[in-house]
């Protein structure tokens, strides 16, 4: 059996997006029992030039999505950054994950060495789908996934490694 790039994207990601949501209803319930506002634990930073809290959720949503968009083809399900407080994050990663829930696996198979361009601001970065893969989106998913724990273990929300890691359940 081989490992294909929809096996190491799409069920990792909604499965990491899962354990997200679970984290950010732990440091909900906590700002609750502790007394501070919901928006400045979704606004905190680890460093001042650092996004907050509630960008790095989008992006990890983001990531998640474009991937499917940018290796599978799928059509792409648009999530402008409107959230303001938890639910609404919940929200977007219950879209998220029902938007990767129904990628067929099938849009990803063979396809590791088409071209990826990612544009950015200031510059175009081409891929083959593999190196897109494992060189930019999975990093970049975990880079925003982790920066997320990390702002709620740093601001007092008593998560810890397995919290991050989750459960050995799939879901």
């Amino acid at each position: 059996m081989t490992l294909s790039l929809y096996d190491v994207t799409i069920p990792v990601f909604t499965r990491a997006l899962h354990t997200m949501s679970g984290l950010l209803d732990t440091g909900r319930t906590w700002a609750d029992e502790s007394g501070l506002e919901h928006d400045e634990l979704l606004q905190a930073q680890l460093y001042p030039d650092m996004k907050p809290l509630i960008h790095h959720v989008r992006l990890a949503c983001d990531t998640a999505r474009l991937t499917a968009v940018r290796v599978g083809g799928v059509e792409r399900l648009d999530l402008p950054a409107t959230e303001t407080g938890f639910d609404d994050l919940k929200a977007r990663i219950v879209r998220t994950r029902a938007f990767l829930e129904a990628v067929p696996k099938e849009s990803m198979e063979g396809k590791e060495d088409n071209t990826v361009v990612l544009a950015t601001p200031d510059r175009e970065l081409t891929f083959t789908a593999r190196d897109y893969v494992l060189r930019f989106a999975i990093p970049d998913f975990f880079f925003h996934d982790m920066t997320v724990y990390a702002l709620l273990r740093h601001n007092g929300v008593p998560v810890r490694e397995p919290d991050f890691i989750g459960g050995a359940e799939v879901s």
